[in-house]
């Protein structure tokens, strides 16, 4: 059970008021189903007392936590702490007491309640938020450093959130991977002693890992069942989960950005914020965590969550870098016939003294190539126009090649250490947005493109690279610690405002990948690239393990080109589409390079995505049905929220010569509502003709299951499920 003493919540029935003193203060923060119980014990030290399902509190009234504060500091505590720093004399040791607290309403959803703490001799405040949303189950945790001493202090350890448990055992889901084969989950118990996830990376910072875990009490993590918590850090760099399991089986989990190689000076009268982390608990295992998160993003964690999502159709793999006007107004016209909503246009139309015709030149200097486009942006947003289309654009603002003339001009604005050679990865370095003047240049390219073409719609917004060989010319020699953390505020301001001052384009956040796929970058951005790999038997895997804590409304999902140009493998149109439409279907497939009969499924596939799927699956609630990870089979489905309809998925990844015989149990429904099922994107056969046309109650469905046989390697099935 969540830490409510050293005890389970069911054994606290005898003798409390001798085992425990009184508290002097206890203060709640409540969702609709959770509640976050801490108090304040004689000494003035802040405590966790009860985090869990929502219960009365009257018998913990007179309890005080024996576990860790609220808000661990070094000195109170030896290791692992959330707050260590150094005051201006020296003193390594800081002694946080309660000072006061307040709630307020932030919203008819939400509520905000602000502790104030403050070192019992050092005029040092920090303030703990925490931002409750009602409805979805969803606590915001950050924290605000402010130092009011006569002279600097300097953060060393700076967390978000700190949170204690007590349980029998645990059980940590956490993710791991790298470029073309991100997010793939692992489950391992924990023990005695410290396990740390991490990012060092500073900028696409999410490439190894994601900053997002699910801990499971008592059991294994289960998917509707046991005790679980979902947490995700909101922040673009570096970051670090640390989960430490003490002698007394008491787990004390600390979140927020990594503070290696980024200590951090306050000066006089300045706050240091910390990232946010958001996290929820439940009795329902990993599939309500994920609903939850669900919900939330769609309101409050990206843009336009329940808003329709347009189809696209890239030119990357039919062109790469290797395109003019004529090669790409054919692939628009195509684009228009198949119907499509939008053509993307993706790397290499910019450079003119350096032309981007590979990777190795032209970043940052963000003028239209005039041999490649004599006619400029605008004759594409013209065409796109003529063929019913709209016109969406690549860029990666923050980036610069050594060959560019923009680094001929500002060597000094690439991040670099001094006296060593520079250090490029796909033949480019990192714009230093430490520095303010750089900043200003990065969001000018972006606004300069949008203002002077109209037409523009969409924005791919790529970032390749992490950060090597880490230094600033602007910061001072005391101050290049701060590098990290002053890019990735800088990165966020500029995001905000191209949001702010363009809403009606829209754009997809993209890092190689899932390389950016954090709540602190997705609520300026619609969309999301997980993966450059677009297989479509990894992609199963990879938006598996995503959509356990990212919405599909935002999930960049393609068909394209078979043999696949990262994996080589060959699978069928059918499994490639039926695959990409479990989030915003998108295509790289070029129609020229399809045959007269692909091009007739797929463009019926489109209207079938339009008419009867994008709604359920952008906006429903996620079911997974059979996991990739145990299964030769897998399946999961999205239920509106009104449970009146729903689109099954199921995949056979590996040949069955006898027969897949999964009954698939679906989830969501309502039990005494009766729903007509029809199978879409049907193939040349169907293994569901005992089910089409024909109507079970959700009960039925639920209980007994659909139970159909699959034999071949990439076969799939997608099943419209409609209340009569």
């Amino acid at each position: 059970m969540p830490y409510r003493l050293p005890f389970v919540l069911a054994c606290i029935v005898f003798s409390i008021n001798s085992l425990f003193a009184q508290y002097v203060q206890t203060i709640k923060i409540d969702t609709k189903e959770n509640m976050l119980l801490l108090g304040v014990d004689k000494d003035g030290h802040l405590k966790q007392v009860y985090y869990g399902k929502q219960i009365n509190t009257d018998f913990l009234k007179d309890l005080t936590a024996s576990g860790n504060d609220a808000y661990t500091s070094y000195g109170r505590y030896a290791e692992n702490v959330a707050l260590r720093l150094t005051h201006n004399d020296g003193n390594t040791t800081t002694n946080l007491v309660y000072k006061s607290h307040a709630i307020s309403q932030s919203g008819a959803n939400t509520t905000l309640t602000k502790i104030i703490l403050s070192d019992s001799y050092y005029a040092t405040n920090v303030v703990l938020n925490y931002k409750a949303y009602l409805d979805e189950n969803i606590i915001e945790q950050w924290t605000e450093i402010i130092n009011k001493e006569k002279a600097p202090v300097t953060l060393f350890d700076f967390a978000s959130a700190d949170l204690s448990f007590q349980s029998q055992s645990y059980y940590l889901s956490y993710y791991y991977g790298d470029w073309a084969k991100e997010f793939n989950m692992i489950e391992e118990p924990l023990h005695e002693g410290t396990k740390i996830i991490d990012s060092k990376l500073g900028v696409r910072s999410n490439q190894h890992s994601n900053p997002s875990f699910l801990l499971s009490l008592n059991q294994q993590l289960a998917e509707e069942t046991g005790e679980a918590i979902g947490g995700t850090l909101a922040w673009p760099g570096s970051w670090q989960l640390k989960f430490d399991v003490d002698q007394d089986k008491k787990l004390h989990v600390v979140s927020g950005i990594n503070p290696y190689a980024s200590q951090y000076t306050i000066a006089t009268n300045d706050t240091f914020k910390t990232a946010s982390f958001l996290h929820t608990y439940t009795m329902n295992g990993a599939g309500e965590i994920t609903r939850r998160f669900h919900r939330w993003a769609r309101k409050y964690g990206i843009t336009d969550g329940y808003g329709s999502r347009d189809v696209l159709l890239n030119n990357w793999e039919a062109t790469y870098f290797n395109f003019d006007e004529q090669k790409l107004t054919d692939i628009i016209k195509e684009a228009g016939n198949m119907g499509f909503d939008l053509f993307l246009l993706d790397d290499g139309w910019f450079g003119n003294k350096y032309p981007r015709n590979n990777d190795d030149a032209g970043l940052g200097d963000w003028e239209v190539n005039k041999k490649k486009l004599p006619h400029g942006i605008s004759y594409l947003t013209e065409q796109c126009q003529k063929n019913n289309l709209k016109f969406g654009i690549w860029i990666e603002p923050e980036m610069v090649n050594p060959k560019s003339e923009l680094y001929e001009k500002h060597p000094d604005w690439a991040i670099s250490a001094p006296n060593r050679v520079i250090d490029p990865q796909r033949n480019q370095l990192i714009l230093d947005l430490a520095n303010p003047k750089v900043e200003a240049y990065v969001y000018g390219c972006i606004d300069n493109l949008l203002r002077e073409n109209k037409g523009i719609s969409y924005i791919k917004w790529d970032c390749n690279r992490y950060v090597t060989n880490p230094g600033s010319a602007y910061l001072g020699k005391d101050k290049q610690s701060h590098l990290f953390i002053d890019y990735s505020r800088a990165i966020i301001r500029i995001m905000e405002k191209v949001r702010k001052n363009f809403p009606s384009v829209t754009m997809m956040v993209c890092s190689g990948g899932g390389g950016r796929m954090d709540y602190a970058t997705m609520p300026y951005f619609q969309e999301y690239w997980p993966s450059d790999n677009t297989d479509a038997l990894d992609r199963i895997k990879i938006q598996w393990g995503l959509l356990h804590f990212f919405p599909a409304v935002g999930l960049a999902s393609h068909v394209s080109v078979t043999p696949n140009h990262i994996t080589g493998r060959t699978t069928p149109l059918k499994f490639r589409f039926d695959v990409a439409m479990t989030g915003k279907l998108g295509m790289d497939l070029q129609p020229m390079q399809m045959t007269e009969d692909e091009k007739i499924f797929s463009k019926k596939a489109i209207q079938t995505y339009k008419n009867s799927i994008r709604d359920v699956v952008l906006h429903g609630d996620l079911y997974r049905l059979l996991s990739p990870y145990t299964s030769d089979r897998t399946a999961q489905m999205y239920v509106t929220e009104k449970q009146d309809k729903a689109i099954v998925f199921s995949y056979l990844l590996h040949k069955s010569i006898y027969g897949d015989k999964s009954v698939l149990y679906l989830k969501g429904l309502k039990k005494d509502a009766m729903y007509k099922i029809a199978e879409l994107n049907k193939g040349s056969f169907s293994r569901l003709n005992d089910y089409e046309g024909k109507s079970f109650s959700g009960d039925f469905l639920m209980t007994h299951g659909l139970a159909f046989n699959m034999y071949n390697e990439f076969e799939s099935a997608v099943i419209e499920l409609t209340q009569q």
